[in-house]
């Protein structure tokens, strides 16, 4: 297996639950947070949260900063891109089968 298709594989993993979407949609909308703020905005535990934020960061969705005690997150949108241009890669190549369907058909 290829480190490419690791690394989206990881990503969709990671998007596959949603609470985990919830935090990253609440890191896009308001920036950087703690995992106590993310909490406090989740009807989720804190602990919750933290797990949620290491699977994130191993998918390389976010990225942790230290700032004193506290370690806030923020989204790291590479790994986004690329799930984006696979999505768009897969239904680029669906559009052609059913344009070459409908060709065979005699309705294109």
């Amino acid at each position: 297996m290829s480190p490419g298709r690791d690394r989206s594989d990881a990503v969709f993993a990671a998007l596959a639950d949603a609470t985990r979407r919830d935090v990253l949609r609440h890191l896009s909308e308001r920036g950087p947070g703690t995992a106590t703020e993310l909490a406090g905005r989740l009807p989720v535990s804190r602990q919750a949260v933290a797990k949620h934020l290491a699977a994130l960061a191993e998918a390389g969705l976010v990225e942790a900063d230290r700032e004193g005690r506290e370690v806030r997150y923020r989204i790291t949108p590479s790994p986004l891109r690329d799930a984006t241009s696979w999505i768009e890669h897969v239904e680029g190549e669906w559009d052609e089968r059913l344009r070459e369907l409908r060709r065979h058909l005699g309705r294109g």
